[in-house]
């Protein structure tokens, strides 16, 4: 049944069922820039670059590099990075999530995926190439035009991943130009004392009732993991933030949204070393740390920039060092003699915190239901208000911000809201400013996606509704997105299936007439840490399913400079109730935790099967 809140919400919300701007731009389309005319437009959103690229320039010749690479990354590779970290968004104007800048002494590239494309033209000025791919092929092949043989590339190995560094040195590899590594990073010398500080916050231990085990318990699950693998590893190096805040139930503010902090942690069989900066721990997370001391539970502080030489030590010894290389990044790695290596995909900690327990389960799906409150709250208060053109974007997402910090246990959002109304919404990622942000209208379609950080659990949901008449190809598109996320949700598939195995159902219904989406299907989601939890997800790097994972389904379709849509819910993998079983592993499928209806203004109903019918009224059992 659905509660009575649902049910009313559900009749009222569906109707019965920077710098440097140029004169006017010669084209109809002027929110972003056109570099083929003279003097080069640039809309209000673009960055003005010059000087900044001229620091770094300078910085180039000091240490004889021809080409920089700037990745979008920061030192544990985390998906998103603080203000001090942003190095490409500072360096470029280009403040998407994903991409890659290369600058020569007369040329600056930028490359990035189909997510944002259309936000790079309107972000990047006219110093900038922009380079439709993230290929590092399609790199590779424009550092060797630019940079003569005998050149030296250059790049800080502690921001690129292990695969990365190789894939850069194979591309290279014979053409004459030397790949450098450069500890000294030439982008924070060319920022300089504009550059943002470090935090400074607490960081804090999670109260007792929102841990799904003890640090411990955790610690101690790990070492039975080590002991049990056939190599016997020694150590395990933790680099991701997620990883050692997960491990000890810590937690901090270093990254928007994530409320992780810097930190390394090397976990040998007998002693705990954590590299972070100890003095602003509180009091009740030191004496967490120390009550196992002396002995193999007592957690050793050190410094935050230490964690190299003490790797260094280390490793001279009869030790073998298990690391995850997605989230290593090559200037720790190098560190490692090869034969003293344990190289895995994951870290054993990425992979025990992937499969959530009973207690872990339920904080989530309670997030989840104070999370649909909100939500439901906040289309009510849209469908009052849109009609009176009282509500642009960005008022929008600080409205839905508001009503989700008067929940319980609420810490904020879960990343910066995607509140987009008519053409905003067919870029992915759009997220609004004030002052530069579309009024909403009965006569557009308005997409967004929002989450919140809650003490017991993270959220991620997206909605897409329309107050006015959709077209026929918007009813239709919207239709096919809403049945791909039916039959996702409701595949019922065998155990340890890869979600890249299944990951084509949720775009069928847009195959079938010829669309399409360029972004993943899905993605893992954590208890009060990342909103994009790794490994979890639907992407060739990500690992099986099993009982216990949470992973969005999220279709979409976008028609540039007309609209977009997307629908995601938060699913729960479950064991299926199946007439038969073949083997002695039950068959999987999902549990839907998201509880906000979808827009039946949008449905034609025409098009849903028997079995996706029932999802409609927008109660849904989970299967």
């Amino acid at each position: 049944m659905c509660p009575l809140l649902w049910i009313a919400a559900w009749a009222l919300l569906l109707h019965g069922c920077a710098a440097g701007r140029v004169p006017q731009a010669p084209s109809t389309r002027n929110d972003i820039r056109n570099c083929s005319v003279d003097p080069p437009y640039l809309p209000p959103t673009a960055t003005i670059t010059t000087a900044r690229l001229a620091a770094l320039r300078g910085t180039m010749r000091t240490h004889g590099a021809l080409a920089y690479i700037v990745p979008s990354t920061d030192a544990h590779m985390s998906e998103y990075i603080s203000e001090r970290d942003a190095r490409l968004g500072w360096l470029t104007g280009f403040t998407g999530s994903a991409g890659t800048a290369v600058v020569t002494q007369d040329k600056a590239a930028l490359w990035t995926d189909s997510r944002y494309w259309t936000q790079a033209e309107r972000e990047l000025d006219c110093n900038w190439e922009l380079q439709r791919t993230t290929s590092i092929e399609s790199i590779g092949m424009w550092i060797l035009k630019a940079v003569p043989a005998g050149g030296n590339v250059s790049l800080d190995p502690f921001l690129f991943s292990i695969d990365t560094w190789n894939s850069y040195s194979r591309a290279l590899h014979g053409s004459g130009r030397t790949l450098i590594p450069l500890e000294t990073n030439l982008v924070d010398q060319a920022w300089g004392d504009q550059r943002p500080l470090p935090s400074s916050s607490e960081i804090y231990s999670l109260p007792a009732e929102f841990t799904g085990s003890s640090w411990q318990e955790k610690v101690a699950g790990i070492r039975q993991r080590m002991e049990q693998h056939v190599r016997h590893p020694t150590a395990v190096l933790l680099s991701g933030l997620e990883e050692t805040a997960w491990l000890f139930n810590l937690r901090g503010d270093d990254i928007p949204y994530n409320p992780v902090f810097y930190s390394y942690t090397l976990l040998t069989n007998t002693t705990i070393s954590l590299f972070v900066e100890g003095s602003r721990l509180s009091v009740a997370a030191r004496e967490s740390l120390s009550s196992g001391c002396p002995g193999p539970l007592c957690v050793e502080l050190q410094e935050y920039g230490q964690v190299s030489a003490h790797l260094r030590r280390y490793t001279q010894g009869n030790v073998t060092v298990w690391l995850g290389t997605e989230y290593t990044t090559y200037g720790l790695y190098g560190i490692i003699p090869q034969e003293k290596l344990l190289e895995e995909d994951y870290s054993p900690v990425m992979m025990a915190k992937a499969v959530k327990n009973a207690h872990e389960q339920e904080m989530l799906r309670a997030a989840h239901v104070r999370d649909a409150v909100a939500v439901i709250q906040y289309l009510l208060w849209l469908e009052k208000t849109v009609p009176q053109g009282q509500v642009d974007e960005f008022l929008g997402a600080e409205h839905i911000n508001a009503l989700r910090w008067a929940q319980e246990h609420s810490r904020g959002p879960s990343f910066q809201t995607i509140s987009a109304s008519g053409l905003n919404a067919a870029l992915a990622h759009y997220s609004p400013s004030n002052g530069s942000s579309r009024t909403l209208s009965v006569g557009e379609m308005y997409l967004f996606d929002t989450g919140g950080q809650y003490l017991d659990g993270t959220t991620d949901i997206t909605r897409t509704v329309h107050w006015g008449e959709p077209t026929p190809l918007q009813k239709e598109a919207y239709t096919r997105v809403l049945m791909g996320n039916i039959d996702l949700s409701r595949l019922i598939f065998p155990s340890h299936t890869a979600g890249r195995t299944v990951e084509s159902f949720a775009r069928r219904a847009l195959w079938d007439i010829g669309l399409n989406y360029g972004h993943g299907t899905g993605h893992g989601i954590g208890n009060f840490l990342s909103v994009h939890e790794w490994p979890v997800g639907f992407q060739s790097n990500n690992v099986p399913l099993e009982a216990g994972m949470f992973t969005s389904i999220e279709p979409g379709y976008y028609r540039d400079g007309e609209f977009g849509i997307r629908i995601e819910d938060v699913v729960l993998v479950v064991e299926a109730q199946t007439e038969h079983q073949s083997g002695e592993t039950p068959f999987l499928t999902f549990e839907v935790v998201s509880l906000v209806p979808y827009d039946r203004n949008l449905i034609d109903l025409r098009l849903l099967s028997p079995e996706q019918l029932p999802v409609v009224p927008g109660c849904r059992s989970g299967t």
